[in-house]
């Protein structure tokens, strides 16, 4: 498929624009020579509302459809400093929407961060004390069904969005964004990248891992696990994948041992978290790009792009692109 043809495929679904995109790739001229290979950065931090990131692509599917359904209000759950909810409250906003954000965790005695915007866009935040201080992880299914449940018991009618809008409709956004970011590496020399993105949800993973596909891109794109949520992880960014693509018209067939991912190794021991190596990284691309990370979701990402690096994972001189995915309200946390 061409990507002019799947982006007519894409143009065919209900979409409302809330950010900018093209997103610029940007050379990371510093840090390429102390790698000794050429690095890159996807900006998705610089996209959409109220500080921006990567799930903006996802709701300007998510939101039409909900528009589209007639609803009023949506509902969706993260941990308590969700880049996905505090955006969902945004777009939420821009859409004369009422959001509804659902947190697994006591109401923290101070909201800052990601929380202290939530209640500055308007969003009503429910919070139900499940969590344990070592959870044990639950398959990402299993937990979206707890969440719908208690959605349905505690607001009216609504448009409920998964974790991360992590559902077909929201994988579109990266189904596109992985068209840009193949078209944007090819016009830079470097199509052949290897392609690191965080790895919550797993539904950016998903839709590039579909869209690449669908193109016949040669960026090698690899997941970095942020959390140690799910059980059967790799299964669910397949499922997802293979749903998305069977939705476009052109059914692909993504098995779990072939999802690109690295599991656990750089989430530390829980989700939300710093982590040693996190904090390193974060501080590393700063200093000598002068970009921010947020310390619990991209940092772990981009520990991951170092030390897969130093494993030899990309070979020796070989280009990566990281894909920044945003998350900069959790640095106020």
């Amino acid at each position: 498929m061409t990507p002019s043809e799947l982006l007519a495929r894409l143009d065919a679904q209900p979409r409302v624009v809330l950010g900018e995109t093209p997103t610029p790739l940007q050379r990371l001229e510093r840090l390429s020579a102390e790698l000794g290979r050429p690095v890159l950065v996807k900006r998705d931090d610089l996209l959409g509302p109220a500080l921006g990131g990567n799930k903006t692509r996802k709701l300007e599917y998510l939101m039409a459809d909900a528009r589209r359904q007639g609803a009023t209000r949506v509902v969706t759950f993260g941990g308590l400093q969700s880049n996905h909810a505090r955006l969902t409250a945004a777009a939420a906003s821009l859409v004369g929407m009422e959001a509804h954000l659902l947190y697994f965790e006591p109401r923290p005695k101070s909201l800052t961060g990601n929380l202290l915007l939530n209640e500055l866009l308007g969003a009503r935040m429910h919070f139900f004390p499940l969590a344990s201080k070592r959870p044990r992880p639950r398959s990402l299914e299993s937990t979206i069904r707890l969440a719908r449940l208690l959605a349905r018991l505690r607001v009216g009618p609504h448009y409920f969005i998964p974790v991360g809008g992590h559902t077909w409709v929201g994988a579109l956004g990266y189904v596109r964004a992985a068209v840009e970011i193949d078209e944007q590496a090819r016009g830079l020399g470097v199509a052949d990248a290897h392609l690191v993105v965080a790895a919550g949800s797993g539904g950016t993973l998903a839709g590039l891992l579909a869209g690449l596909r669908l193109v016949g891109s040669r960026l090698q794109p690899l997941g970095i696990d942020v959390g140690k949520l799910w059980k059967a992880f790799p299964a669910s960014v397949a499922h997802l994948a293979s749903e998305v693509s069977t939705r476009l018209g052109e059914p692909q067939v993504f098995a779990p041992p072939g999802v690109p991912l690295v599991e656990s190794t750089y989430a530390g021991e829980v989700y939300g978290r710093p982590t040693g190596a996190g904090n390193a990284a974060l501080e590393r691309l700063l200093r000598t790009e002068g970009i921010l990370l947020d310390p619990v979701y991209t940092a772990k990402a981009f520990a991951g792009l170092l030390g897969e690096a130093a494993r030899g994972r990309f070979g020796t001189r070989e280009p990566i692109v990281f894909v920044h995915t945003g998350g900069l309200p959790a640095l106020f946390a």
